[in-house]
């Protein structure tokens, strides 16, 4: 088997689980919507990530652009679809990495980087040797290849994995993808395994996560069934894992204009319905969301804060 995470990886893409095989190097782009470019949207500290992650200071949020899934109803879909970000260098990228350590984020938090995943070895490494101390955590809609996670064993500290479907057709039906559950749990399972193997779960004095694994799931409006069933999934393929139980699901302009459940925000009643069947299977640490979540906005602005110079600089605090 070949290596997946090297330099010469777009020239027949297959770093996620379409293996779409496009030329990317030669600028043909992925279903994931990337060409051989990175992109970059957002680079800035966090503050509304789970608080093991975001802490009081911040997560190091790397928001990269283009995505493997085609989910309906995404709340970041001008960086997932639009193709909105800046084209920066992976020597940038680095940078960035730093920068964000001098303004005191607790990690760094790189969001939807399957479909650059083959620059990470490099790059984390660079950042390494120049001085970057802090967890790197990969946050990631889960549809990952199990090879790719494997190669990227010791240099993540932290899963910030979703797992979004039981449900094949759901899955195919909401976010164009034939075979979510099953992918998902075999990823699930190399990140547990690495977690396991390194020691397992390490916290700092002050509770941020040093090295772990934390599963999420947004509930749906109308499929809290489907999320009962993704939490057996879970309980099957990683034991008592931190999950984190999302209520914040807010339907864009796309879901309003189609209507149906997906038209709304998710009932008390549905919340509830996961949340006690969290409870029912033993899962000891859960993190959840007050109603109300659906109000509030965990989409920050997708400006390109960051990507060219300091988030700190360009805000004044330096200089």
């Amino acid at each position: 088997m070949h290596t997946l995470l090297t330099p010469d990886a777009l020239d027949a893409c297959d770093l996620c689980p379409r293996c779409c095989r496009a030329a990317r190097a030669k600028g043909a782009r992925g279903v994931c919507g990337a060409d051989s470019t990175l992109k970059i949207a957002r680079a800035a500290l966090h503050m509304w990530e789970e608080p093991p992650i975001s802490g009081e200071v911040g997560s190091g949020t790397i928001f990269f652009s283009g995505c493997p899934l085609k989910c309906i109803y995404c709340q970041n879909h001008q960086i997932s679809t639009g193709g909105f970000g800046i084209e920066v260098s992976p020597e940038r990228l680095v940078d960035i990495m730093l920068e964000l350590q001098d303004q005191g984020a607790l990690n760094i938090n790189l969001v939807t980087a399957t479909h650059y995943a083959h620059l990470l070895p490099a790059a984390i490494t660079a950042a390494r040797q120049r001085g970057l101390k802090i967890p790197i955590v990969y946050n990631t809609s889960g549809y990952e290849r199990v090879q790719a996670v494997a190669e990227l064993a010791g240099l993540v500290d932290v899963w910030l994995t979703d797992f979004k479907y039981a449900d094949v057709a759901l899955a195919r039906s909401l976010s164009h993808v034939p075979d979510y559950p099953d992918v998902a749990a075999a990823a699930l399972a190399q990140m547990v395994s690495q977690i396991n193997a390194a020691g397992g779960e390490l916290l700092a004095q002050d509770g941020h996560m040093l090295r772990g694994i934390i599963v999420r799931h947004l509930v749906l409006p109308g499929h809290a069934e489907d999320s009962c069933r993704v939490l057996d999934r879970i309980w099957e393929v990683a034991g008592d894992v931190p999950i984190s139980v999302m209520n914040q699901y807010t339907p864009n302009q796309r879901m309003r204009d189609q209507g149906g459940d997906l038209a709304r925000a998710v009932l008390d009643e549905e919340y509830e319905m996961v949340l006690d069947h969290a409870d029912d299977l033993g899962f000891t640490t859960m993190f959840w969301q007050e109603g109300g979540a659906v109000d509030e906005s965990f989409t920050p602005p997708f400006d390109t804060t960051g990507v060219l110079e300091s988030a700190a600089i360009s805000n004044g605090h330096i200089g």
